[in-house]
């Protein structure tokens, strides 16, 4: 169960201040699309993730859109933000998105991973090496192969709530 232990829990993204960030060095934040930004049949920024995005820049933090979904379903999304994504991602996976965080430059020690999902977020992020914050999904509707994965990630996280792992944010996990 420890390798799903997220280093971080937030009811969503937007519930984030900008100074957690600084606070703990983050640069970079890779976040999923589909229930971490917008629900998954969403095909262009919600205003409150337009406005996310635009924070982020103003605080000098890159957002970039890393998603398992296909490059139809992100480019014009990750456009509208003007912001560099990553499709096909493979999460829980960390391959592909290590080498485009090289390609990039990217130090994955200022770079925090944020998803609603236990099995491909947390597990990406745990197997890569680098930070990650698990959501609550924004919506209740999932794609098919999604409601497949929250099969395994509802107990997981009920566990995770009731043994208080998932209380606050602040604190990273294991640094109690």
């Amino acid at each position: 169960m420890a390798r799903l232990l997220p280093d971080y829990y937030a009811k969503s993204i937007f519930d984030v201040p900008m100074s957690f960030y600084k606070e703990q060095g983050i640069t970079h934040v890779i976040s999923d699309l589909d229930n971490t930004l917008d629900a998954f049949d969403v095909l262009l920024p919600s205003k409150r993730v337009v406005e996310l995005a635009k924070k982020f820049s103003d605080h000098g933090i890159t957002l970039i859109i890393i998603t398992n979904n296909t490059e139809k379903r992100v480019k014009d999304y990750a456009t509208a933000l003007n912001v560099a994504y990553l499709y096909s991602a493979r999460k829980p996976f960390p391959k592909k998105i290590i080498r485009f965080l090289n390609k990039n430059e990217i130090d994955r020690s200022k770079l925090l991973l944020v998803g609603d999902q236990l099995m491909t977020d947390v597990k990406c992020a745990k197997k890569g090496n680098f930070k990650v914050m698990l959501t609550e999904p924004i919506v209740k509707k999932d794609q098919w192969t999604t409601k497949f994965n929250r099969l395994f990630d509802r107990p997981i996280r009920k566990r995770y709530l009731k043994r208080g792992l998932l209380q606050k944010l602040e604190v990273p996990y294991g640094k109690r």
